[in-house]
């Protein structure tokens, strides 16, 4: 169980969904750089073992203002505690949060989280999320969490143990969860950049001043399955965790499902060959769990995928993905749909990605077509918190 709760009102206003064991992290810092989603006055962190074959040890940890590469703004830093000492050991397969700090968190602001695991004679796996689109900067060796000029290291394009960034504050009510894949988490899109659609949505929700107390919480994890586990735990199984668990959580945006339809091509067993009805009764399921949270729950129509390559598309798997799309548009079961598959299909040929949209893998979306499936969301969803 996540240990350090608090009565507070605290939003999620960055994630990343743990989804793999990483690399050991041996007497080093990662500084690892996030944008916020929305702003607060305090501000605390979550930091997970879910993958880890161990308990294991992390801290000093620091929070600052990022200023460019590596390196943060000087006097914007701040030491984060945990139960009011500087380090933190956490059990096998659990996390555990920071104690709040009072700092000014401004939305749609970088934020670099600095943290150190000490020498560990047993060299424990450490929790990452595998497709971060983030440098993360790495020492070679030492404690340089406090430091504004970072010292030169390795780099990886992975995130190591942080899976939230939470704040706390009047601007800071409720949180909408972006559930899904690959394409929610942002593959395809520029590095660095914070072009993923579930930012571009963010973007949106503050331009609106009715909206710009949401946060936005990514969980996608890339090729992410609804019913199997593979890469990452399974929506069914990692459904309460990365979602309705987030503070502040009042909606999910599920885009889910072309990975059980494009494995079903590699499949070797009639049992793991997945149909459209499976893929149906599994985001019933889901939306009877959010419902039973009083979590409002929107559909996702799955994005074209043509010419992507047999198996992974194929005549059959084509079928399943618009019977899906047909019962997402036109059942009735979520509380509304986004229509990303007509927002990114080439018109003259609806099995493919428009080309503009097209980030040339056939399908993961561009940066811009990332933002025009923002675009489709109805705000109105989301009315005033």
């Amino acid at each position: 169980m996540a240990t350090g709760t608090d009565h507070r009102t605290w939003v999620d206003t960055w994630a990343a969904a743990p989804d793999t064991a990483g690399p050991v992290v041996n007497a080093q810092t990662v500084r690892q750089i996030v944008r916020t989603s929305v702003g607060g006055t305090e501000v605390r962190i979550r930091l997970s073992n879910l993958f880890g074959n161990a308990p294991i040890t992390l801290g000093p940890a620091h929070i600052a203002l990022h200023a460019s590469g590596a390196d943060t703004v000087p006097g914007s830093d701040h030491a984060l505690l945990f139960n009011g000492k500087p380090t933190v050991t956490i059990a096998k397969g659990e996390s555990v949060l920071s104690d709040p700090v009072k700092m000014e968190v401004k939305p749609l602001q970088e934020l670099a989280v600095s943290l150190y695991a000490p020498a560990d004679a047993q060299y424990h796996a450490s929790t990452a999320h595998n497709a971060g689109l983030a440098t993360a900067y790495i020492t070679e060796s030492g404690d340089a969490t406090a430091a504004a000029h970072y010292p030169q290291g390795e780099v990886s394009g992975m995130r190591f143990f942080l899976t939230d960034v939470e704040v706390s504050g009047p601007a800071a009510k409720s949180t909408v969860v972006t559930f899904g894949d690959s394409i929610t988490d942002g593959v395809g899109s520029t590095e660095n950049a914070n072009t993923r659609w579930p930012d571009y949505l963010a973007e949106r929700l503050q331009g609106d001043a009715k909206l710009s107390s949401i946060g936005v919480s990514n969980a996608g994890i890339g090729g992410n399955h609804i019913l199997h586990d593979n890469y990452g735990p399974s929506a069914l199984s990692r459904f309460d965790r990365d979602a309705l668990d987030k503070p502040g959580v009042r909606w999910i945006v599920l885009l889910e499902g072309i990975n059980d339809i494009g494995g079903s091509g590699y499949a070797w067993d009639a049992k793991d060959k997945v149909s459209a009805q499976q893929l149906i009764d599994g985001m019933k399921t889901l939306i009877a769990r959010a419902h039973a949270k009083h979590v409002k729950i929107y559909g996702a129509t799955l994005t074209p995928y043509g010419g992507n390559g047999w198996p992974y598309h194929s005549v059959a798997g084509e079928k399943t993905r618009e019977e899906v799309n047909d019962w997402i548009r036109h059942s009735g079961a979520f509380d509304g749909v986004a229509d990303f598959d007509q927002a990114i299909r080439d018109p003259a040929a609806p099995k493919n990605m428009l080309p503009a949209y097209d980030s040339g893998d056939h399908l993961h979306p561009s940066t811009a077509g990332y933002k025009v499936m923002a675009q489709a969301i109805d705000l109105k969803w989301f009315g005033t918190p």
